[in-house]
This record gives structure tokens, C-alpha cells and sequence, in this order.
């Protein structure tokens, strides 16, 4: 047996750890060269990390939702016996974490009471659970179960597989969630008190570590103003009855109105360093995106936006939501924002308090647009009202210049034909 260590690489812009959060193999499985053989993800965005050769997996390294440093043993191969029977595989607890602890069953009913009771109609026995796997032994299954499972909250332990060495399988975890999730019992039944352990791993992971760190670090504060956005919405309106080009939605103008806002308050179009307690002040307007996914938050980022009209910029925002949701979005796409904006669209709310995507300094927010009654000219009037909710460094921003700077923004969206002026 010639045994191969497959470390976990570089995977590039100075990160130092990745969390495991798929395997593609299991132990036994015969891999060719640059088969995937796991993904990985970072702050940034998720890697496969290929086989360097080919051989026979023997061990694993560590479990999926793990934190792995640059160079730490992620797999072991037998590279020497070619299509020959695999050696014992190495001992697990070798080369993986400390199991985790097998589930105790659950505490048994109480008995009945012996006086009598009145009828009641009999409830089906609960699915039987799935067998108690050895300690440190990982269910095995498909990225593509997994990647189901993460999204629905089950751990695959829990889990029994049909296929073969038990592997999950979708109907599996179909049959699981359809007896799992079953409604809670009506009066004079037994009540389900089952607790579900949800692991928080991958992108998610990544996104609760950033904001708790954002919100440790960053001083917020946050400023609202209402926006007349009337003339706005009739323009965009009148650009799309064209129908030539790319549909307009409010957020390109918004990207423009940025761009032409930081031209006069390049405080705003800045990333802080605080360690080193230096401001980098950008020319270039590279503005965040915050997009939902079902992975979670991404923020794709459009860059020099300085340089696009409004169709391009719909254009490039809509590219880069489409491969944030899709998971195609590169560690390129996914960094180097000096400014975010971020909406909820109809379900913005009246007012909402932005994290700052730090290390930048200013995040726009968006809230439900909607039609108000304004005193005009003696009398109210219907108008499209939106208001902004934005947040703020307030260790290098101050209050004043970010309330001059909201409002900038406020009268290039209320009279948007300046949006197109230059100067």
C-alpha cells in the first residue's frame, strides 16, 4: 500500500481556513485524477478541491461543517494498487475530529393510568429511526442530498439509507421529511416534543461570523429619510414602454444617483483599515449588492460603476444575481465593494437598520415603496413615497456629512434628470 496525504490548499487571497461543507467521495471510492473530491467554502465564495492523482479513498479527514487550516490533511488515498481491492482503511479516529456524541434515545412514554379511560383514536407508531451509526462513522450520501439536507435543517445522521452501503438517497430524505415533519397532534394525543439540532456551516457560517464581527467593530448609526420618488418611477416607466433594451427596476438609479452622490462625498466610497487606522478612499465606484440566496446573503459586487449607464448597470446587476443564486459566482464577483446597497423590495418594511458591509464604511437601504398623502400647495396630494434607511461608520463618518450625503441622494432621486447631468 503506497499511501497519499491530500492536504487542503491555497485556495487564494490570503485565506488561511475553509470550512469542509460536502464530500464528493466516501471511503472505498476509486478516484481519478482531478475528480473532485470535496468543496470548501470561505468568506467568499465555495471551491471543489480536485485529486492531484488517482487511487482508492481510505480515510476521511474531517467531518462536513469542519474549520480546516491552509495545509491541514484533508484525504487519504491508496495510490499504489490500481484497480485492486482496497487495503483496511486507516482507523478513523486518526485522521477525524472527535466524533460527535451518538444521540441517547428517546425517554419511554410513561405507562397508562390504571383507572379507566375513555376511548381515544390510536396514533401510528413513528417511523422507526435510523440505525445508530458508530461513533465518528459519517452518513454517506450525494452533494446534492446534502446540499438538501443543509437547506431543510436535518442532519443526515438521523437519516436511514436505502442505497447501497446505506447510502442516502433523495427518496430517503424525502420519506424523512414527509414523516418528520408531520403536524403536531391534536388534543388527547401524545404531543411530538422532538428538538431538531440545525449546525450552522457554510455560507451561513460565513455571514454570522462577519456580521457579529461588523457589529463588534464597526460604531453604527443609522439615518432615514423619506423620498419622493413620483418623477422617478413615471421616468422609469417611460424608458421601459421603449422595450428594446434591458428592463429598468428602481436599483440602477439608485447606482447612479451613488455614483454622482460620492463624487461630492468621497468619505463615503471608502474602506477602513482599522487596525492600521487608515481610510482608503476610492476613485473607482465599486458598488456591493446585497442579493438573498438560498445559500444565504451574498453581496456580488458591480464594479466601476462610475463607468456604466443605467442599462448596463441593470445588465451586470442581474449577471451577477443570476450566478450568486446559481452558486456560480466567482471569489472575484463576490469581493471588493467600497459601498453597498442593499433592498428587501416589497417586503421592505418602513424602516429597517443596515449592518455596514464592513471594512466599508456606508451601506444604502431601500424601503417599501409606497403612495401617501403629501401637503402641497395647500392641500395633500397622492405621491409615490420611499424611504432610505442608511448606515454608517460613525468612527470615521460623521452625522453631519452623512445626513448631507443622504440628502444628495434624496434630490438627484426626486429630480433624476440630474442623474444624467454631468459636472
Amino acid at each position: 500500500m503506497s499511501i497519499r496525504i491530500i492536504r487542503l490548499p491555497d485556495v487564494g487571497e490570503g485565506v488561511a481556513e475553509a470550512e469542509l461543507v460536502a464530500w464528493h467521495v466516501a471511503i472505498g471510492d476509486r478516484v481519478g485524477e482531478d475528480q473532485p473530491l470535496a468543496e470548501v467554502t470561505t468568506d467568499k465564495a465555495t471551491v471543489e478541491i480536485p485529486s492531484p492523482v488517482s487511487g482508492t479513498v481510505l480515510a476521511l479527514g474531517a467531518e462536513v461543517g469542519t474549520m480546516l487550516a491552509v495545509g491541514a490533511e484533508l484525504i487519504r488515498l491508496d495510490v499504489a494498487g490500481g484497480n485492486a481491492e482496497p487495503a483496511l482503511p486507516l482507523p478513523v479516529a486518526a485522521v477525524v475530529p472527535a466524533p460527535r456524541q451518538v444521540e441517547a434515545p428517546a425517554p419511554k412514554a410513561a405507562p397508562p393510568p390504571t383507572r379507566p379511560a375513555p376511548p381515544v383514536a390510536k396514533v401510528a407508531p413513528a417511523p422507526a429511526p435510523a440505525p445508530a451509526r458508530a461513533a465518528g462513522e459519517k452518513p454517506i450520501a450525494s452533494p446534492a442530498v446534502r446540499l438538501r439536507a443543509r437547506e431543510a435543517g436535518v442532519d443526515l445522521r438521523r437519516v436511514r439509507g436505502s442505497g447501497p452501503a446505506g447510502r442516502i438517497l433523495h427518496a430517503d430524505l424525502d420519506a424523512f421529511l414527509r414523516d418528520d415533519g408531520a403536524p403536531p397532534a391534536p388534543a388527547g394525543r401524545v404531543a411530538n416534543t422532538a428538538v431538531e439540532e440545525v449546525r450552522i456551516t457554510g455560507v451561513r457560517r460565513a455571514i454570522a461570523r462577519r456580521m457579529a464581527e461588523s457589529k463588534r467593530r464597526v460604531a453604527h448609526f443609522t439615518y432615514v429619510e423619506e423620498v419622493d420618488v413620483s418623477a422617478l418611477e413615471d421616468l422609469r416607466a417611460a424608458l421601459n414602454a421603449d422595450g428594446t433594451k434591458i428592463k429598468l427596476t428602481m436599483l440602477p438609479f439608485l447606482m447612479r444617483a451613488v455614483v454622482r452622490a460620492v463624487a461630492e462625498f468621497p468619505q463615503m466610497n471608502a474602506l477602513y483599515d482599522d487596525e492600521a487606522e487608515i481610510v482608503h478612499r476610492h476613485g473607482g465606484v465599486h458598488i456591493g449588492i446585497a442579493t438573498q440566496t438560498a445559500s444565504g446573503l451574498m453581496v456580488p459586487v458591480v464594479r466601476h460603476a462610475e463607468a456604466r449607464d443605467l442599462w448596463a448597470c441593470a445588465a451586470e446587476v442581474k449577471r451577477l444575481a443570476d450566478a450568486a443564486r446559481e452558486g456560480l459566482a466567482t471569489r472575484d464577483e463576490l469581493s471588493g465593494s467600497t459601498i453597498t446597497i442593499t433592498s428587501l423590495g416589497a417586503l421592505g418594511g418602513i424602516v429597517s437598520t443596515p449592518v455596514v458591509n464592513r471594512p466599508e464604511v456606508a451601506i444604502i437601504g431601500t424601503n417599501r415603496m409606497a403612495i401617501r398623502p403629501v401637503w402641497r400647495d395647500g392641500g395633500f396630494v397622492p405621491r409615490r413615497m420611499m424611504n432610505l434607511s442608511s448606515s454608517f461608520d460613525h468612527r470615521v463618518i460623521d452625522g453631519h456629512d452623512a445626513a448631507r450625503f443622504i440628502q444628495r441622494l434624496k434630490a438627484l432621486l426626486e429630480a433624476p434628470a440630474m442623474i444624467f447631468i454631468d459636472g
